[in-house]
């Protein structure tokens, strides 16, 4: 279960606020923010929610990372996006009226804040600058998730991996990697032993080093140069 407190992410001193979606947001509208929300802590593997359930609210990301995937028929998972601090995981969902179609869950110890599906609509109601900030995040996402796609679906597991390895080094912003193998493959699109044996190769190669679970890029012009 998550731990809820309020003792912190109070949103006018939130050091996240001008890289997220409310950057927009006047005084007003940041109590307005504040009195919506409801702050937890979540450990690590904790779901969020699952392909089928409900929209219920969204969830504002203070701290940690949460991966959004989705579930074959014999189980496995295709990981489709690492969402970082200050994105808002969920809110695709309140403008179709449909249920999830992809499952969320921490992958570290988190901080998140949740604003329930009624009061988030109402926000953007009453915010234009955030709508059009929304609309915006939604073009970009579907610009960049049919470039991943693209990209996946035509190459080798080799140029996939390099792919993703580019795409984690910006996500992590200088931090060293910290997926579970299991994780990796699932982004990847390939089995762990697969994922396994290719990060030897590369670090044979002189491309990343790695320290037990974290993996440190070595050599990111030689991985763009893979996937070009």
């Amino acid at each position: 279960m998550s731990n809820k407190s309020h003792k912190y992410n109070i949103c006018e001193s939130c050091m996240l606020r001008e890289s997220s979606l409310f950057k927009v947001f006047s005084e007003d509208d940041l109590h307005d923010l504040e009195t919506s929300k409801s702050c937890s802590s979540f450990k690590r593997n904790q779901l969020l929610f699952g392909e089928g359930n409900i929209p219920r609210g969204v969830y504002l990301i203070n701290q940690g990372k949460i991966k959004i995937y989705t579930t074959g028929e014999e189980g496995k998972e295709q990981i489709i996006h690492i969402a970082k601090a200050g994105e808002i995981v969920g809110f695709r969902a309140m403008f179709s009226g449909d249920p999830y179609k992809v499952s969320a869950s921490t992958m570290e110890e988190c901080r998140i804040c949740f604003i329930g599906k009624s009061d988030f609509l109402n926000l953007v109601d009453s915010n234009k600058s955030l709508l059009n900030s929304l609309i915006r995040e939604l073009s970009k996402e579907l610009t960049e998730r049919a470039g991943f796609i693209a990209n996946m679906a035509q190459s080798s597991v080799r140029v996939r991996l390099a792919y993703v390895l580019m795409m984690l080094d910006d996500i992590y912003d200088g931090e060293m990697i910290n997926m579970t193998r299991e994780d990796l493959a699932n982004f990847v699109g390939t089995a762990t032993e697969t994922l396994i044996r290719l990060l030897k190769d590369f670090k044979e190669e002189g491309l990343l080093r790695t320290h037990i679970r974290k993996i440190e890029i070595l050599d990111r012009d030689r991985l763009l140069h893979m996937v070009k």
